[in-house]
């Protein structure tokens, strides 16, 4: 038997507990990748202390801690179970799960690859849609972890940095949007609007070419197209922080509006994310739902995530044994810098394949 491939699972990671929103804060708002701020470690540390009561108390209101680590594994383990059934001339596979802001690092994703004697490894982003804020950070930060630990040269590395229109990805969505509609009376689902939802970016991050706008619009429309329209349909974006300008329009604004418009059925739908976190249990479910019945929205719901399913865990399977089949090092897309980018790591890949 051939040393195992590895598939390292890449996503940022949530508090697990309460003690935990600090310093996950601290880490998201000192990666300049992100943020660009004055005396980024000092700022950051700051903007982290500011912002970690209130953050707090959503995680208190969503039981205490982030559900991400719990279904990242699972969705880790199907990957495996499947792809080693899809793809046996690349088997055994073992994945590892490496987060940006939380425990497990990439560090740890690494060293572990090495104990169990892995060469060949992939890096697959689980954002389908390609930012810089996200899967860049997260692979420029994976290449650094290689770099402390002198692991330059362990693994022979390729990545999926982007899988917007997948098919496992739309079906997966697709299945749960009609799940969401059971919401609803037969008799009234026709009138419902999907509001999709996705994190928003700082503006000056889309203005120097980020590509997430674009593929987010790509995801909505593959899914819409299988749905063969179904539905009336809007996209909005949503997490907005501080006072900077960012891509719109706020889903805040665009419940208001339809509140205001006598739209009584909505749908949402987080287009974005492949698991449940902050931003779906407490932004969407509570401070959203809020909204929505305070400006006259009666059948307000929200789709479920995808956590758990195995639509999307055969989706990713077919996904990295394409891949590999394929030989290929990255998407051609991936090569391209924003523009004006001055960052040596961006749109690198590490003893790439």
């Amino acid at each position: 038997m051939h040393p195992a491939t590895g598939i390292v699972l890449l996503n940022m990671g949530g508090p697990a507990s309460l003690a935990d929103v600090e310093p996950f804060l601290t880490r998201l708002f000192q990666d300049r990748e992100i943020f660009h701020l004055p005396f980024q470690e000092t700022t950051g540390r700051w903007f982290a202390r500011l912002r970690t009561p209130k953050v707090r108390a959503n995680y208190a209101a969503i039981g205490g801690g982030s559900p991400i680590t719990r279904w990242t594994e699972t969705q880790a383990e199907g990957l495996a179970r499947f792809l080693d059934e899809r793809a046996p001339a690349t088997a055994p596979h073992k994945t590892y799960v490496a987060f940006r802001y939380t425990d497990p690092p990439s560090e740890a994703a690494l060293l572990r690859m090495r104990a169990d004697g892995v060469q060949r490894a992939v890096a697959l982003t689980l954002y389908p849609q390609y930012s810089c804020t996200t899967t860049g950070s997260s692979l420029n930060e994976l290449w650094r972890a290689c770099r402390r630990l002198g692991l330059e040269d362990a693994f022979t590395w390729s990545l999926i940095d982007r899988w917007p229109t997948q098919p496992g990805l739309i079906a997966a969505m697709v299945e749960r949007i009609n799940q969401g509609l059971f919401h609803y009376p037969a008799a009234e689902r026709d009138d419902v609007l999907l509001l999709f939802s996705a994190h928003s970016l700082p503006m000056y991050v889309v203005d120097r070419g980020d590509p997430y706008p674009q593929e987010i619009g790509a995801s909505v429309q593959a899914v819409m197209e299988q749905l063969g329209f179904s539905h009336e349909y809007l996209l909005a974006y949503q997490s907005q922080v501080g006072p900077i300008k960012w891509l719109g329009p706020q889903t805040e604004e665009v419940i208001r509006q339809l509140g205001r418009s006598r739209r009584r059925r909505v749908l949402v739908v987080p287009i974005a994310f492949v698991s449940d976190h902050i931003e779906t249990l407490s932004e969407i479910d509570l401070e959203y739902a809020e909204l929505a019945r305070h400006v006259g929205i009666t059948g307000f719901h929200r789709a479920p995530a995808l956590n758990d399913a195995e639509t999307l865990q055969k989706g990713l399977a077919d996904l990295v044994a394409e891949h590999l089949a394929s030989g290929a090092r990255a998407t051609r897309q991936y090569g391209l810098r924003c523009l004006g980018c001055a960052n040596p790591l961006c749109r690198t890949v590490q003893n790439a394949a």
